[in-house]
């Protein structure tokens, strides 16, 4: 036996994966209360004495974590023109696992830096401009960044022209600033990985100490990274497989948490018809959205506001005083669980609309048009109405019985012929909760990774 454990110091809960490399097996799951507050050690403990229930006592070869506590990797960014710069830094920094709380396009104002200093990220992409392209933009908005009183590390990622000097005015107004290559260093390319890699290494060399995490990279014998990105790498060796093991192909994801909806997607989404014509950036293969509006518990509401009162009623079999007092009540209560008939419907409403909105702002659009040449689409983000799978994950999904309905709710409907969602779709669920687990393995061992994900993400059929 080749034991190594597997660490996700999430918000909540830390979870622990045990894993058998000689025969690519789970050996077992556990979680307890993540304690950052106190000492992170202690939370990890608890749940290591629950994993020993299971396994019995191990002794671990290696030992390797990500971690979302203390709120996540959190980022604003900026660049020039909304549907450009500033859409190719967006996608870097959820790219990197990030939670980004805005994004500024042209040049920041007075009021934009005092937002800015009361949101308090952990790092700011600083963008503008392609290649000897616009300077004065990414200039300008460095020099309104220098005067803030808070400081948090800057990564500089625009024109390549003006990045030293960036950095100058930075690092003499006494800030944290380093560079790397452009997120779109030509019009309409993007060039997202050499910035992801840095703010992984930003994440790991400054984040972790300013959140009291240190002790948690003092617990792990390899890199730590956050956690959504390392669900994200799980989903595309999932998809592409390594040299020596295939993956399914194509294929979405959801986990749906109490506070936010993520999506991702592992798919070029060109379009299906000759006749279409691309609009905006091109998506990348391997893409993350966030709903930070969209949750069980904390972000109730906010599903309520995106599909309102009456299709929640509808779905849930409440009247509407019901469905406002139960919210209350949850989101008053982020850990009351569904064990009353009434809240089993509820929760079943939530995430049903939960993954039709992720899904449907997630997903691309198409719209006709008319031209001299005759009729002609133009599509906006990924076409996904091929894509075969469905891979589910978050508490709220992998603990139902109704998880095909659920899923259903993402997927195409005729009725709303723009929205380029998946048509059909084999749901895939993650049981055992391993997602995280299995994007850390698969920075060391990517085929076993892959065929424990094979093994243990279980069908439940086909939605349509």
């Amino acid at each position: 036996m080749n034991p190594i454990l597997l660490i996700d110091f999430g918000s909540t809960n830390t979870k622990v994966t045990a894993v058998d490399l000689d025969e690519e097996q789970l050996l077992g799951t556990a979680a307890s209360d993540t304690t950052v507050k106190t000492d992170i050690g202690e939370g990890l403990e608890k749940a290591m004495a629950i994993l020993e229930e299971q396994t019995g006592h191990l002794t671990y070869t290696a030992r390797y974590g990500c971690s979302s506590a203390a709120g996540g990797l959190k980022m604003i960014a900026s660049g020039l023109v909304p549907e450009l710069t500033a859409e190719a830094a967006r996608q870097a920094a959820l790219g990197a696992g990030a939670k980004v709380m805005k994004v500024y396009s042209y040049e920041l104002t007075e009021e934009d830096i005092e937002e800015i200093g009361q949101m308090k990220p952990d790092i700011f992409l600083l963008t503008g401009g392609t290649d000897g392209g616009n300077k004065d933009n990414i200039l300008q908005n460095a020099r309104m960044l220098a005067e803030m009183e808070e400081t948090f590390p800057i990564l500089i990622a625009g024109n390549r022209t003006v990045r030293r000097k960036c950095q100058k005015i930075l690092e003499e107004a006494g800030k944290t600033a380093s560079i790397c290559e452009n997120v779109m260093p030509r019009l309409g390319e993007l060039n997202v990985e050499p910035a992801q890699t840095q703010i992984r290494e930003l994440f790991l060399r400054q984040i972790i100490k300013a959140k009291g995490l240190s002790k948690a990279s003092e617990l792990i014998s390899g890199i730590m990274m956050p956690t959504p990105g390392a669900v994200l790498k799980a989903m595309e060796l999932l998809s592409k497989g390594t040299a020596h093991t295939k993956g399914l192909g194509d294929l979405v994801a959801i986990d749906v948490g109490g506070a936010t909806t993520d999506v991702y997607s592992m798919s070029q989404g060109t379009p299906e018809r000759a006749n279409t014509v691309l609009k905006g950036l091109p998506e990348p293969f391997a893409k993350r959205t966030v709903e930070g509006d969209i949750g069980m518990r904390y972000s109730a509401l906010g599903i309520v506001e995106a599909v309102g009162r009456e299709s929640l009623c509808s779905l849930a079999e409440l009247s509407e005083s019901e469905l406002m007092r139960l919210l209350k009540e949850i989101t008053e209560n982020p850990d009351r669980r569904p064990t009353t008939e009434e809240l089993k419907r509820l929760d079943f409403a939530l995430a049903a609309m939960a993954v039709k909105v992720g899904m449907t702002r997630h997903a691309g659009k198409v719209e006709l048009t008319y031209t001299p040449m005759g009729e002609t689409f133009v599509q906006a983000g990924k076409d996904l109405r091929q894509v075969e799978r469905m891979v589910i994950t978050g508490g709220s999904l992998i603990h139902t019985d109704k998880v095909r309905q659920i899923a259903s709710y993402g997927l195409y409907n005729p009725a709303e012929p723009e929205g380029l969602k998946p048509r059909q779709v084999e749901v895939l669920v993650d049981k055992a909760y391993i997602l995280s687990a299995m994007g850390l393995l698969g920075e060391y061992e990517p085929d076993i990774a892959l065929n424990i994900m094979k093994k243990e993400l279980i069908s439940h059929g086909t939605a349509k």
